[in-house]
C-alpha cells in the first residue's frame, strides 16, 4: 500500500468525516523534540501535539511501562479498586493543594466534570438554587456542547443549536463586569489561567488575583482550566501557582499521558462532596494502561524538573523574539506568554510566514490568524530555539 502523501489524502478524503483542516504534512514517526514524515524530512516540533508531548515523542520509558502494564491489566471498568489508578492520584495530588481526583479520558471531559461538580456542590451540598456559571471572552474549553456553551464563541457552536443554558461570558479581564455578572443564579467561574486558543493571553497577576477574591467574596466556586497550561508547560507545574492562587476546582488533559487519551478534574475535599456513587461516572477514565503511563509522566517531570527547564528556556526563547522584532521593527508587535507557552504577535497576518517556517522544517501553528503559538515539547534544546530564531528572523527581514 502506498504511504506517499498524496496516497494518505486520497485515503482519508474517502474514509473520515471532514473535522480538521490537516496541515500539508503526513507525520510517520518522532523522537524527543524531532517529527519526521514519509520521505524523512526532518522537522523541529514546536507544538508537541498541541501541547501534549511535554516530554518529548516516544520516550523508551514510557513504551516500557505501556508494554509492562498491557501484560499485567489493561481494563476492569471502574467498579473496581485499582491500584494503578490510586497511585497515579497519589502522584499528581503531590503538585499541588487539591485533595481529590476524578479521571477521565479528555480536556473536554475534565471540563464537564468541573461544571457538574461545581453546579451540584451549589445545588446539593449548599443548599442554593444556582447553577450558572461565568466565563470569558476568546476562552476555548472544549467540543462537547456544554463545553462549547462555555467557551462562547459562535463559529464553535454553529449548527449545533440549541446550546445548552446556563453560561454567561463577560469580557477577558474585566473585573468590574465580572463583579456586576455574579448573582443569585452563579454557582462558579471558569478561567483559563492562560487562553491558549485565544492567542496566547496570560492573567495579569491583578486580574488572577481579583477573580479569586470575587469568587470568595461572593460565595461561589473558582474554577481554572489548565488543559493546556498544566504540567510544568509555565514555568510551574500548575500555571496557577505563577500567581499563589488556589482555585477549587482544576481542569487538566492533553500532556498528563503525554499522548494517550486523560484528563482529570482536581478538587478541594469541600467541593468533592458535591459528586457521590452515581452522580458522575466513566467507563474508561484511568484505566490501569493510562495510569500507569500517567504516572511514570509525573515522575519524569519531577525528576527531572522540567517546570524549572521550561521557565529558562521560555525566559530565553522570548528574549530572542522580542530582539528581533525591536532589529525589525514593524514585524513583531508582542511576545508574551509563560515558560514555554509563547505567542509571537505579528504585525499582519501570519499565514505566509507560518507556512515558510513549515517549509523551513518547524512544524508550529498559527492562531488569532497572526499569534505564532509555540508550545514545544519541554525537552527541546536551545539549540532548536535558535535554530527557530534565525528561520523566523530571514522571513520576516524579507517580509514573507
Amino acid at each position: 500500500m502506498s504511504t506517499s502523501f498524496d496516497a494518505l489524502k486520497q485515503r482519508e478524503e474517502k474514509l473520515l468525516c471532514r473535522t480538521y483542516g490537516r496541515y500539508p504534512l503526513a507525520i510517520k514517526r518522532g523522537d524527543g523534540a524531532r517529527l519526521y514524515d514519509f520521505e524523512d524530512k526532518e522537522y523541529i516540533d514546536l507544538l508537541s501535539g498541541i501541547a501534549v508531548t511535554n516530554i518529548g515523542h516516544c520516550r523508551p520509558e514510557l513504551a516500557d511501562v505501556m508494554a509492562e502494564q498491557a501484560r499485567k491489566l489493561v481494563h476492569v471498568s471502574n467498579l473496581f479498586y485499582q491500584e494503578e489508578q490510586l497511585e497515579l492520584a497519589e502522584k499528581i495530588l503531590a503538585t499541588c493543594h487539591f485533595d481529590k481526583a476524578f479521571f477521565c479520558n479528555s480536556g473536554a471531559e475534565a471540563n464537564e466534570a468541573a461544571i457538574k461538580i461545581c453546579r451540584r456542590y451549589i445545588q446539593r451540598v449548599k443548599g442554593r438554587d444556582a447553577g450558572e456559571i461565568i466565563t470569558f471572552t476568546g476562552a476555548f474549553h472544549g467540543r462537547t456542547l456544554a463545553t462549547v456553551a462555555a467557551t462562547g464563541q459562535e463559529k464553535f457552536a454553529d449548527g449545533f443549536a440549541p446550546i445548552p443554558q446556563g453560561f454567561k461570558q463577560i469580557p477577558w479581564g474585566d473585573l468590574a463586569a465580572l463583579e456586576e455578572a455574579v448573582t443569585e443564579s452563579t454557582a462558579g467561574v471558569l478561567v483559563e489561567v492562560i487562553q491558549g486558543e485565544g492567542g496566547i493571553r496570560p492573567m495579569t497577576a491583578d486580574f488572577a488575583k481579583g477573580v479569586e477574591r470575587i469568587c470568595r467574596e461572593k460565595g461561589i466556586l473558582f474554577m481554572v482550566d489548565e488543559i493546556q497550561t498544566g504540567l510544568c508547560r509555565t514555568g510551574k507545574f500548575w500555571a496557577h501557582q505563577l500567581f499563589d492562587l488556589k482555585p477549587d476546582v482544576m481542569s487538566c488533559a492533553k500532556a498528563l499521558a503525554n499522548g494517550l487519551p486523560m484528563g482529570a478534574m482536581l478538587c478541594s475535599e469541600e467541593v468533592s462532596k458535591g459528586f457521590e456513587p452515581g452522580s458522575h461516572a466513566t467507563t474508561f477514565g484511568a484505566g490501569a494502561v493510562l495510569s500507569a503511563v500517567a504516572a511514570k509522566v509525573i515522575d519524569i517531570m519531577v525528576d527531572d524538573k522540567l517546570a524549572e527547564q521550561a521557565h529558562e528556556l521560555g525566559e530565553y526563547a522570548m528574549n530572542l523574539f522580542r530582539e528581533i522584532g525591536e532589529r525589525h521593527p514593524g514585524t513583531i508587535d508582542e511576545v508574551r506568554g509563560h515558560g514555554l507557552m509563547i505567542g509571537v504577535v505579528l504585525a499582519e497576518d501570519g499565514k505566509a510566514v507560518w507556512e515558510a517556517l513549515i517549509e523551513r522544517g518547524f512544524i508550529l501553528n498559527l492562531t488569532q490568524e497572526r499569534v505564532l503559538r509555540l508550545v514545544p515539547p519541554l525537552v527541546i534544546s536551545k539549540e532548536d530555539i535558535d535554530a527557530f530564531a534565525l528561520a523566523l528572523e530571514d522571513l520576516l527581514s524579507k517580509k514573507i
